[in-house]
Order: C-alpha cells, then sequence, then structure tokens
C-alpha cells in the first residue's frame, strides 16, 4: 500500500472528496484505486475563518511498484510501513519464575498485558483499589472531604490517568510504533476506534474505567494475576562490596514476601514513600526537573471562538485546546499543560493535608469550562536540599501551603485573573465559576508558591492575551496548587531498562521518569516488558 501525507481540503468537504484529492494527488484514473483508509486526520486552525483539515491516507492502488518510481523522492507518497506489533518471544515451556510488577497504572498494564501475551503470566501488585471502588474513594474528597490515602486520584487501578482528560497522543520518538499496539488494545477494550486516526485522541475518564476493567480481565485469562490493596514496603536486594546487587522479591505490608529476580517498578509520579524506600535500599536515582504552578479556567465558548471563529462548535472540531509558551524575564519558562478543553479542575493530593489540583474531563468534553495548568519550569537547583528526594520535599511544602490557604479543609486557594495582576486578593466569584470540588476559597495566590514562579506567571498572562484574546480576562479563575506535572526524579536505568546497580529491577514509566501521560506510559511499559521477557529466557 501507499502512504499519502498532506491532503489538504476544506473543513465541511464532501465525503467524496477524499477520493477525488487521491486520484489528483497519484495522476491515476478511478479504476486504479482500489481501497483507501484514513491513518490520520488533524486540522490546520491557523486561519480561523479558513480551516483546513489536513490527512495521512493509506491507499491501495493496482500498479503500486510504478507510482512508487514516479514518486521517489516525494516525501508525501511512500509505502505504508509495517506498524504491526511483533512479539520479541514468548515464554518457553516449564517456566516457573514469574515476573512482578509494582504498579497497575498506564505502564503497568501494558506491561502486564503484553507479558501475559507473551506467555509470562505476571503478577501485579497495585496498592490501591480496583477501579469502581477507587472511584468511589475518588469522591469521598471531592464531595464530603474525605481523603483515603491508599485509593483516590494518584493511587489505584488505572494510576492518576484514570481521572483525568484521557489524552491519548504524545511527542516520544517512538520507531517501533508502540504506540500503535497501545491504541489497539485500548480500542480492543471499549475506545472509540476514531482515537487511531484523529490527531490528538482522548477517551475521558468514564470510558478509561471501563476500559481498564476490560484489560485487566484479559491479563487474568491469559494466566495474569492482579492483587489490590497490596502495597510494596520494602525489596530484598542481594548487595555486593561494589554497591550492585540483584533484586530477589519484595516485602507487603501485610508481611508477605513475593520471590522474583525480575521486577518492574511502574509507580506513579506520587509515590513518594515508595521512592523513600528505593532510595533507603540504595537504589540509584538523580533528582530532575519539573514545573510547579496553578490551574486556570476560562468559558470554554471563548476559547473556542478565539480558536475557531466561526467554525466553533463544530462538530469535527469539537472543544477547542491551546499551548503556550512564555519565556519570562527572570529566566523560567511558563507553559500551559495539561490542558483539559471542556473539563473540571479537580482535587488530586495523596496525602493528608495537601492540597494538589489537577484537570479532568469526560469524552464528551463538554463542561462549560476550559482548564489547564500554567506552569513554571524548575529545576534541583530550587530544592531545599540537594538529594533525590530534594523534589519530593519542595512538592509537600508547597502543597501545605495550598492546604492552609484554601482554609485547611481540602477547599483550593483561588484567586480571579485580574486580581492576581492587580495584587490584590479575590474576595468572591465572578462570572466563570470554578468547577474545583469540594470548594474553593478566595484569597491572595502571591505566598501560595515561590516568588520567581508567581513573578513569570504575572508576565506570562497578559502575553497569552496576545495570543488568545480574553485569556487574561479578570473574572478567569486561578486554582492552587499544580505540583504533580511530572516526576521530580529519575530512577536511572541501563540500556537493558534495568536499573544502574540492582539487576533485575526495571523502573518504568512516569514515576521512574520515563513517561509523562497515557501514551508515553503505555509504550514504555511495553518496552520494559519486551526487556523482562528478553532477560528471563536467556537466564
Amino acid at each position: 500500500m501507499l502512504r499519502l501525507s498532506e491532503l489538504r481540503l476544506p473543513l465541511d468537504h464532501a465525503p467524496e472528496a477524499i477520493s477525488a484529492a487521491i486520484l489528483q494527488r497519484l495522476g491515476i484514473p478511478a479504476t486504479d484505486l482500489i481501497h483507501f483508509t484514513l491513518h490520520k486526520r488533524s486540522y490546520d486552525a491557523r486561519k480561523s475563518s479558513a480551516i483546513i483539515l489536513t490527512y495521512i491516507i493509506d491507499v491501495e492502488v493496482k500498479n503500486e511498484a510504478q507510482l512508487l518510481a514516479k514518486f521517489v523522492g516525494d516525501a508525501h507518497v511512500k509505502s505504508t510501513p509495517d506498524m504491526a506489533y511483533k512479539f520479541v518471544t514468548h515464554a518457553p515451556e516449564g517456566l516457573t519464575e514469574r515476573p512482578i510488577i509494582v504498579g497497575f497504572g498506564p505502564c503497568g498494564i501494558l506491561a502486564a498485558l503484553v507479558l501475559a501475551q507473551m506467555g509470562f503470566k505476571p503478577i501485579v501488585l497495585e496498592r490501591g483499589k480496583a477501579v469502581r471502588e477507587r472511584t468511589k474513594d475518588t469522591w469521598g474528597l471531592w464531595r464530603k472531604n474525605v481523603l483515603n490515602p491508599e485509593s483516590n486520584v494518584q493511587f489505584g487501578e488505572g494510576g492518576a490517568g484514570t481521572f483525568s482528560d484521557g489524552k491519548l497522543y504524545s511527542q516520544i520518538k517512538d520507531p517501533k510504533h508502540l504506540g500503535r499496539k497501545v491504541l489497539d488494545e485500548f480500542v480492543k477494550a471499549g475506545a472509540p476506534e476514531e482515537i487511531l486516526f484523529i490527531n490528538k485522541p482522548h477517551v475521558g475518564t468514564f470510558k478509561l474505567v471501563t476500559m481498564v476493567e476490560t484489560i485487566r480481565q484479559t491479563i487474568e485469562s491469559l494466566g495474569g494475576e492482579i492483587r489490590f490493596q497490596q502495597r510494596v514496603v520494602d525489596l530484598e536486594i542481594d548487595f555486593d562490596g561494589d554497591n550492585r546487587g540483584q533484586v530477589r522479591g519484595v516485602k507487603l505490608a501485610s508481611g508477605e514476601v513475593l520471590r522474583g529476580n525480575h521486577i518492574i517498578v511502574a509507580l506513579g509520579h506520587s509515590a513518594r514513600d515508595s521512592f523513600a524506600m528505593l532510595h533507603e535500599r540504595g537504589v540509584f536515582m538523580e533528582a530532575k526537573p519539573f514545573s510547579v504552578g496553578f490551574r486556570i479556567e476560562h468559558p470554554q465558548g471563548l476559547i473556542d471562538r478565539c480558536r475557531f471563529g466561526q467554525f466553533a462548535g463544530h462538530p469535527l472540531l469539537g472543544a477547542a485546546d491551546y499551548k503556550l509558551v512564555h519565556h519570562a524575564k527572570n529566566g523560567r519558562s511558563v507553559y500551559s499543560f495539561c490542558m483539559c478543553p471542556g473539563g473540571t479542575v479537580v482535587a488530586a493530593t495523596s496525602e493528608p493535608n495537601r492540597v494538589v489540583t489537577n484537570g479532568m474531563s469526560q469524552y464528551s468534553r463538554n463542561e462549560r469550562n476550559a482548564n489547564a495548568g500554567i506552569v513554571v519550569e524548575i529545576s534541583p537547583q530550587d530544592y531545599p536540599d540537594s538529594s533525590a528526594l530534594g523534589g519530593i520535599a519542595f512538592q509537600r511544602f508547597w502543597e501545605s501551603r495550598a492546604f492552609e490557604l484554601g482554609g485547611g479543609t481540602y477547599a483550593a486557594p483561588a484567586q480571579l485573573v485580574g486580581d492576581f495582576l492587580a495584587r490584590r486578593p479575590s474576595t468572591q466569584v465572578g462570572s466563570v465559576e470554578p468547577s474545583y470540588k469540594p470548594a474553593v476559597n478566595w484569597c491572595d495566590l502571591s505566598s501560595c508558591l515561590p516568588d520567581y514562579v508567581i513573578e513569570a506567571v504575572r508576565e506570562a498572562l497578559p502575553a497569552f492575551d496576545k495570543k488568545i484574546k480574553g485569556f487574561a480576562m479578570k473574572d478567569a479563575v486561578l486554582t492552587g496548587v499544580e505540583t504533580r506535572t511530572s516526576s521530580p526524579l529519575r530512577i536511572t536505568r541501563n540500556e537493558f531498562c534495568q536499573s544502574l546497580n540492582v539487576k533485575g529491577l526495571f523502573p518504568a514509566g512516569e514515576g521512574a521518569g520515563y513517561a509523562g501521560g497515557i501514551l508515553s506510559a503505555g509504550v514504555d511499559g511495553i518496552k520494559v516488558a519486551e526487556a523482562v521477557a528478553l532477560s528471563m529466557i536467556q537466564k
């Protein structure tokens, strides 16, 4: 088959316009076109008065070899690459060892699924609850101010991605097309087929709940085992005199010890006690940069009109998103993060007496507000200490401060953008109703984060307003704090995906510092699962 890229058509083109564009592009008669399938559809909204759809199409034609020769050197007419997933190996008969996976978020789920499909029958240990029980606990914080530290937005089946916008796109390099494997498995589990071809696919929380349950059932049907409410509190490692070790098993909070020489640690970015345990056990890790800031909310209609003009509300475009960056005079970069069209700001703490925000939306993206993180880059030099855990101490300090400013009830501190820019406290809601639950407490956010963060955000908002008119509207809402943008550390690994100093320990996913979002975490889960499988058969 041939892959044609950069086929551009008007937003409201007729269905037959695609085949006509293929014939024109290739210069062939209709009788030579056998079949075509849509590989990717995106839009170009740089001119809101003339939005263009851009297609990548896989085409089956007569005389394919002749056409390829005709278009040699044309980057937009190529042979369709083989994107089918190929297993690197299969478990040998009689294999008694089972790989252990700690964590059942997107990374752990895909690692477990691929290992199960290869016949390795993984054992998954998840500290939180199954997804539907976990959902009840999460609502307990949002509706009743009751936090369950082991079952919340961060911990439980599906990981933090379950309570998010469900974005399924990434900018990672993916030469083996592992991202396609992730999307294919999600479609098998009930995700809409459109995630295979739209440019920025998402599924939303409700669909994710059903999907992770279905994938769990598939893993179990293949001999895998998922154990919920099983918190790992220690590793058994045999170290030599050079501080190099071999992992031998895990110890659970119940006291049970599971033996295993191949352990994937697919922790989320909020598994702070687990990071501390690994650090204490001598597993090599290092602090890394991340970002902190606020959630900002606007009427979704404002964003739609600014981005799409007269086409706002068009069904092929959906709720508009945005991506903004500003380089502040103090040297800090400010950018929009995890933008959630038609979504809500949610309470995302996993520790008592701290406030953390995140964004979430459903597949429909039809809530009244748009929200995004407006965050500022920080580095290990900003942390209170130079250890690998310094970023965690930084997060905890400002999350505790947000809890105090929110009134000490898990309400979040909030301020109107107009008041934030004018350096005065907010006292009441304006035209934009904040969506954060259980509540917000109107205040002055200037003491909610370091001065250099506040200064950079104050400079960035008017700059963003020049790109999206109304972004700095006086009644837009800032809610604090956004501190869990990514892991504050990296559990460094080698080219075989194993810890630098502990053989058999495979750090993976977002918590280990190797992913950022559902898709990239899933891709890393597959990559590490392959490494584990190859290691097990080479013993």
